[in-house]
Order: structure tokens, then sequence, then C-alpha cells
């Protein structure tokens, strides 16, 4: 199997340009492995549309299908222009929450930022859940698939490897969750650490970022229509939102290494 290994802000991915195969939950989980496999966060596939310019599939470590990565669009639209598939700077691109348009911004021929319309980003009513027995309060934000964000004091002492496996698994969330702990610096800066469904802990998520910033202005801590620069573990992405809910999401995305996977 050639792949590409790429990430944004270190979330990073297997990418394959072909149909998936049949054996793909097993092929994600040993492909995904950091030291028996290539090592990712899992696998992404990009086929023709015909829909759209391209379409994804993305397929976490642990096998499961996610329906949407902003992290992982933004370098799908590095991949198809970078290898010559398209010539095209603004590409639709198909996925399983919707088809999500993308600008790509170049330098000597290489896409090296990208920006994403990521459709609607709607947060709910506030949630207090029993976990083990303590009280946990988030809010649920759907951006074409489900988060539940907990705004804390300190991002970096958030306990995003022990609180969020049990709300990913939580009964209120039967089809799983993202878990973002989120840490408001000011009106226009958060601090953000994750935990993804399927996933665990990643450096960042693209999705996560757009629903914090959904989530903190339905809280009222930040601004609608400017940028919101969201800190993650693997860097910053900056984050925009109106107030009828379009989301946008600018990022890098880059290229790590390229190889042949024994199969």
């Amino acid at each position: 199997m050639q792949f590409t290994k790429m990430h944004g802000l270190g979330n990073d991915y297997i990418y394959v340009y072909g149909a998936v195969p049949e054996n793909i939950v097993e092929l994600s989980r040993k492909a995904s492995e950091r030291r028996f496999g290539i090592g990712s966060d899992g696998m992404i596939y990009i086929e023709p549309s015909r829909v759209a310019d391209f379409k994804m599939r993305i397929f976490n470590a642990d096998g499961s299908e996610a329906l949407m990565c902003g992290n992982g669009i933004r370098c799908v639209g590095k991949y198809v222009y970078d290898k010559g598939y398209t010539d095209k700077t603004r590409l639709r691109i198909e996925t399983l929450s919707g088809i999500k348009t993308l600008e790509l911004q170049t330098c000597n021929g290489k896409v090296k930022t990208v920006a994403v319309d990521m459709g609607a980003g709607i947060a709910q009513d506030e949630l207090s859940l029993d976990v083990d027995g303590e009280k946990v309060v988030c809010t649920p934000v759907s951006v074409g698939n489900p988060h539940a964000v907990i705004f804390v004091d300190d991002a970096e002492n958030a306990p995003v490897q022990t609180l969020g496996p049990k709300l990913e698994r939580h009964s209120a969330f039967p089809d799983g969750v993202n878990v973002e702990f989120v840490q408001v610096l000011n009106e226009r800066a958060l601090r953000m650490r994750v935990w993804e469904r399927g996933s665990g802990m990643t450096a960042a998520c693209g999705t996560g970022a757009c629903a914090s910033v959904v989530a903190a202005l339905r809280k009222g801590v930040c601004f609608y229509n400017v940028p919101i620069a969201v800190q993650l573990d693997g860097g910053t992405l900056q984050i925009q939102a109106t107030r009828e809910g379009v989301v946008t999401m600018v990022g890098p995305a880059e290229t790590v290494f390229e190889g042949e996977y024994a199969l």
C-alpha cells in the first residue's frame, strides 16, 4: 500500500488515494499503531466524487469511521493539489457530514494553509452529567460530528486522559462524543485540549476547535465575526463564526513522509 503521512497541527493521519478496502477496520488499527505500524490517529482515503471534486472517508485508530475531521480535510486539500490531481485552489470535498468548501493558499506551488467552510455549528443548552458520582457540566455542540465542550480554569491540568474517555462513552452520548477542555484566555483566544472519539488524546482537533468557539460564543465570552485563536497542543487554529452559526477554520497542512506499507 502506497501512503502519505500528513498532519494538521500534529493531528496525523495516513493518506491513501483509492477505494476503501474491505478490511479497513483491521488495517486502520494495525497501520495506526505507533510502535508496530506507521503510527497515526487513523487513516483517510481520498476518492473521486460524483457530487463534489473529491470524497474523503476517515477511519480512527480504533477502526471506527468518523463523520468529519477538520485537520484531516485541510491535508486532503494539500494532497490532491500537491500531487497534481487538481489545479483548482477552491475545492468541494464530500464527507459523511456533507460537502465542505476549501480555499487553498499556496507558496512556490505547494499548499501551505487551508481555509475550510465548516458549515453550521450548533450549540445546545448545557448538560449536567453524573460521572462516577461527580457533577460535570458540558455544552453539546454539533459541527457535523458530536462534541462536548467543558470550560475549565486551567487547560494544562485538565483531566483529559481520565475524564475524556468516560465522557466519550457516557450514556448521554449513545454514539460517542469528542470531548474538549477549554480555557478562555480572552475574548479572542482560547486554550483547548481534546479527547477524540475513537482516537483518544490527540495534539489537535479541527472540529473540536470549531465546537469550542461555538460554545464560547453561546456563553458570551468571545466575539462573533472575528478570528478567534484556538491554541491546541500542536499549534493554533483561527476560527471565525457568524451569528447565524456559519463556521470557518484556517490552519496549516503538512506532509511528513511517504512510503510503502506491507499488507
